[in-house]
């Protein structure tokens, strides 16, 4: 099998994810260990001592790890986890910045720094996966590079 950049970007985007779905669940890594809940605003747990988690954050984070990995082994669904991962965490950015902090809606939990990370990722998942969809239109047969 032949591996694409876009499938290999899919896979490094997953891998991350996977990691830091780990590292949410490592005392050290993870402040405040102690104070984390499933859900809600109230953990007051925070990776790397900057972005607020919970149970259900870190779970989510290592199933868009799995799903990272599992999507790059073909080239439409890598660009689908890219575009549509994007697509997904910008939309977790619009309602990070909308929410109460201290709502009960902030189920996930998110802070700002959660926030602004969102739309990183956003950008970043969406640039991939235009960027490696412009590679292979380039390199089709009939088509001169």
């Amino acid at each position: 099998m032949t591996e694409t950049n876009m499938q290999k970007a899919a896979a490094a985007v997953g891998a991350v994810f996977l990691l830091v779905g780990i590292a949410g669940f490592i005392p050290g890594i993870t402040s405040d260990y102690d104070t984390m809940e499933f859900a809600g605003h109230h953990s007051e747990a925070m990776l790397l001592g900057v972005f607020q988690v919970s149970i259900l954050h870190n779970i989510v984070h290592l199933l868009f790890g799995v799903a990272g990995l599992a999507l790059a082994r073909t080239w439409n669904t890598a660009r689908l986890y890219l575009i549509g991962g994007g697509v997904i965490y910008g939309v977790l950015w619009i309602y990070g910045l909308l929410v109460d902090k201290e709502h009960q809606a902030n189920f996930v939990p998110l802070n700002t720094a959660d926030d602004w990370l969102h739309f990183i990722l956003a950008v970043g998942m969406i640039g991939l996966g235009f960027l490696f969809s412009r590679e292979a239109r380039a390199t089709r047969p009939g088509r001169r590079v």
